[in-house]
Parts: C-alpha cells; structure tokens; sequence
C-alpha cells in the first residue's frame, strides 16, 4: 500500500511535533541541569571563610565512647582496632565499642586483637547483636545504649584516625552548642589507579569547598558518617539514629541542625581512608549514597521548607539533598539528542549550536572548575589539579546510569538493604575472582554515544562532537573498567594473620 497524496504532509508534521517535544523535552532538562551546575559554580567563586579557630584545651576532659562498626571486614579490622587504641586521650575516658554485625571471619579477629589491646590497658568490647537489625544506624543505636558518654566518635572500618584526633576536635565541643564536629578525609590510596585518582578528585571538593562554603556562610552541611564527633545530646535531642533511609549520616544531621544544634567542620584535621578500588565497588557505595540523599531529601525537605528560615539556607539544603537529580537530567539530555539532531530541521542551524554550546560551557565545565578548584584547595599542582578533575568529570558523567537508578529507587522506597563498600585493606586478602566482562548497560550506551558520535562527525553536526565524546569515553570507562566479584573475601592460607604490635602498628 503506497501513502496517499496527503499521507506524507501528515507524517511530517507529526515528525515535526515529535522533535518539537523532543527538543522541548532537551530544553527542560538543559535547564535543570544548568541549575546544579551553576550552584557548583558559585561553590569555586564563594568566599571560604577562615578554618574555625580552635578552643583551648578544656580544663577537664570529657569522657569518649569511640564505635567502629563493622560487617565482613577481615582485611581491615585490625588496623581499624589498632588505630584506634593509639588514640591520644586519657584512658580512664576513653572506651572505644567494635559494634561487630559480621558473618564471616571478622569476629573472630576483632575479638582476638580486642582481647590484645585490653592486656595493655586499653578498655575495649566486642559488642555482637542477636540480628543486623538497622544495619549501620542500628549498630551505632545499640552501642550508644550500652554507654552514657558525653562525647562519640565514629570511625568506619577504612579509617585510619591519627592518635591526636580526640585532642584536636574535642576542645571544640566547649560551645555548648557545638554538636558535631567533622574532620576532614584523606585517602590512603589516592594514586592506585585513574579511578581513585577521580574519587579522591570528588572528595577534596566535596570537603574543602561544599564544607567550607557552607559553614561560612551558616549553612546546613552534614556528618559524613565517619571521621566525627557527636554530642550525645545532640543525637538525642534529634531523635537519634534512623535506619528508614540508607543515609543515616545526612538524615541525622539535618533533623539535628533543624534542632538547633551548630556542626563545626575542621579541614585540618585529616583522617585518611581506603577509597573503593575497583568500579563494582565504587558503583555500590554511589548507589547507597544517591539513594540515600534522595529518601532524607523526601524525609526533611517538607519540614524544613516550612520553618522560618533564610530563603538562601532553604534554596541551599534543596540543592545539596536533590544533587543526584542532575544524572536523571543528563541521562533524559543524553538520549533526547539523537532525535533532536536527526528529525527534520524544523530548528535554525544557530539555535541548535547554541544548545550544544550551552551544555559544555554552563554544564560541564562549571563542574569541572569545581572539581579543579577542590585539587588546588588540596594542595595538588595545577597540572595534576587538572587532569584529575578531568577524570572526576568523566567518572561522574559515566555514572549517570547507575545514579539515575538509584534516584529512582530513592523516589520510590523508604530505607532499604545497606551495601558496603568492600575493602582491601593492605593487600593481606585475595578478593574472590573478579567479574569478567563488561557491564551490560552501561557498555550499550557507550555503543550508541559512540555510534552518534561518528554519526555526527559524518553529518555535519560538529557542535555535538564534544558532548559526545564526553559521553561515549565516560561510559566506555566505566563498562570496560576491572569489576570485582563477589564483595566478600578470602584470606590466604587461612587461619588468623599476626596482629599489628601495638607500638608499631
């Protein structure tokens, strides 16, 4: 059957409505995106404030309960443990909790290195649950039952304290209306490989600019779940840990500051960790946190945007809980392009060159600039700066995908199951085999990013070259990338490894 003489004028305009939505469509998601990259770009312009000046040492010290939880972290619960009995502070107020929810081996060296440190003075327990119950936040609540100290420091179970962590951060809790105190994080691996190099990239920004904007200007900024130190008061006034998203850090630190409470973030005290080593890994802990950010921003939003608060505290806490919102915008951006570029030109050519324009200078590189901003901040040189901010750029946009999915999880459930992040510790552990392969979605979409990309050099679209390069490396980077297997690990040889000496570590 042959069309009509006037089948083909129908088919062109609804070709035409459906690339005016299409690009309609494009435009709302440009929009959006510029949002978030103009707020990253007023973080990199943004007066920094000084570093808060550091109280003199109370006349008393107050007493500290330390936890560390852990789950299945044999590569890495010793020297957890270790490092925190080297805590510089005084032993009769010191008791540190290893809130221990393993299955595997780890319980049986946490209770073996718990049972060393207590021969040398240090008072230390083993703390084991009849269920995991709460996952993190539920470990964290139980510890602090079993204790009535004024004063808890969290470390995770990738974190290495420096002894002097308690005598620096301690003293600021003399303001009565001090509640949380964070310490900023290092990174133990932070030359591995390109992909920590990025993570490491994404981190110093994260600290030494959306921290330090925020506390200067008396922003909400929150706990970054290790490396801090609450007022137990202030915990409790908040209505203590919850498990009903899979953030309990950010959840707990709004409803705290929304109770009055003051946070206080120091830069200069740095508590090194482990950064996750290969992208299976990486892509779980960024799943968590997306998640996560987006259930408390269901969570608090509505009561914070209802108090009598500055407009620009308000407009802030928006932007910093629906971050994450930016990869489902650039996922719609990303796949809206193909039919934006190839329907019928009902478009002037200088429109859309403008749009191409506009997402590289007002989306992408505000991002970058803040990503470079945050090495320099960090002491890197301005060549490194640059590269590794170019490779957080990449990363981040090669996340898009899996972020995208995690928002949408985030939108649709409350809480869920809390997936660590695995950890390799000093290299005494053999990861179970790792994946092979590469990753199925995301290697579809560096297929067609890269088909477009080709399509457009042939075609005459040149303004959409970069866009797509960007988007076809960042994806074939994160499909091709090494994968771990299974996020538990063996330990070679079997049975238990040497302690670390408690002088040396």
């Amino acid at each position: 059957m042959y069309p009509g003489p006037t089948d083909i004028p129908i088919a062109v305009s609804i070709a035409s409505l459906a690339q005016g939505a299409a690009t309609l469509l494009y435009a709302l998601a440009q929009t959006g995106l510029l949002v978030y990259a103009s707020h990253r770009h007023s973080l990199v312009f943004a007066r920094r404030g000084r570093v808060p000046v550091r109280p003199a040492a109370p006349a008393e010290w107050p007493g500290v309960l330390v936890q560390l939880p852990v789950y299945n972290e044999p590569a890495v619960i010793e020297r957890l443990i270790a490092a925190a009995a080297r805590l510089d502070y005084a032993a009769d107020r010191l008791t540190i909790q290893v809130l221990d929810d393993s299955t595997d081996e780890t319980s049986c060296l946490a209770s073996e290195a718990c049972g060393l440190w207590r021969e040398r003075g240090i008072r230390i327990e083993h703390v084991r649950r009849a269920s995991r119950e709460g996952f993190k936040a539920g470990a964290l609540a139980h510890g602090l039952r079993r204790s009535d100290a004024p004063l808890i420091a969290v470390f995770d179970a990738d974190f290495v304290p420096p002894s002097s962590f308690l005598r620096d951060l301690v003293p600021y809790f003399e303001e009565e209306l001090v509640g949380l105190v964070q310490a900023r994080w290092g990174h133990l691996d932070r030359d591995r490989s390109l992909l920590t190099r990025a993570q490491a990239a994404m981190l110093d920004a994260h600290f030494l600019l959306e921290h330090t904007v925020r506390q200067a200007r008396g922003q909400f900024f929150n706990f970054n779940g290790t490396a801090g130190i609450w007022r137990r008061r202030c915990v409790e006034d908040a209505g203590g840990w919850s498990h009903d998203t899979l953030t309990e850090d950010l959840d707990l630190s709004y409803r705290a500051q929304l109770a009055g409470w003051r946070f206080v973030f120091d830069p200069d005290v740095v508590v090194p960790a482990e950064l996750p080593a290969d992208m299976r890994a990486f892509q779980t802990q960024q799943r968590r946190w997306a998640t996560g950010a987006i259930q408390t921003a269901r969570k608090v939003l509505p009561e914070l945007l209802t108090r009598p608060l500055p407009g620009s505290l308000k407009l802030e806490a928006v932007l910093h809980l629906t971050a994450n919102a930016a990869y489902p915008l650039l996922l719609a951006l990303s796949l809206l392009l193909l039919p934006v570029l190839t329907g019928p030109r009902t478009l002037p050519p200088e429109v859309t060159l403008a749009l191409q324009i506009l997402v590289l200078t007002f989306g992408a590189l505000p991002v970058a600039l803040f990503l470079i901003a945050g090495q320099r901040a960090a002491g890197r040189p301005w060549h490194l700066a640059v590269m590794d901010g170019a490779l957080a750029l990449a990363l981040g946009v090669g996340m898009t995908l899996n972020n995208t999915r995690a928002v949408i999880t985030g939108l649709r459930t409350r809480g869920g199951i809390f997936e660590r992040t695995p950890k390799r510790g000093d290299g005494r552990i053999r990861p179970v085999p790792a994946a092979s392969g590469p990753a199925g979605l995301e290697s579809v979409l560096a297929l067609l990013f890269a088909a477009m990309l080709a399509w457009a050099g042939a075609s005459g679209h040149a303004s959409a070259v970069p866009f797509l390069t960007l988007l076809a490396a960042s994806h074939a980077w994160v499909a091709l990338a090494p994968r771990g297997g299974n996020d538990e690990a063996r330990h070679e040889g079997g049975g238990l490894r040497e302690l670390p000496d408690p002088e040396t570590g």
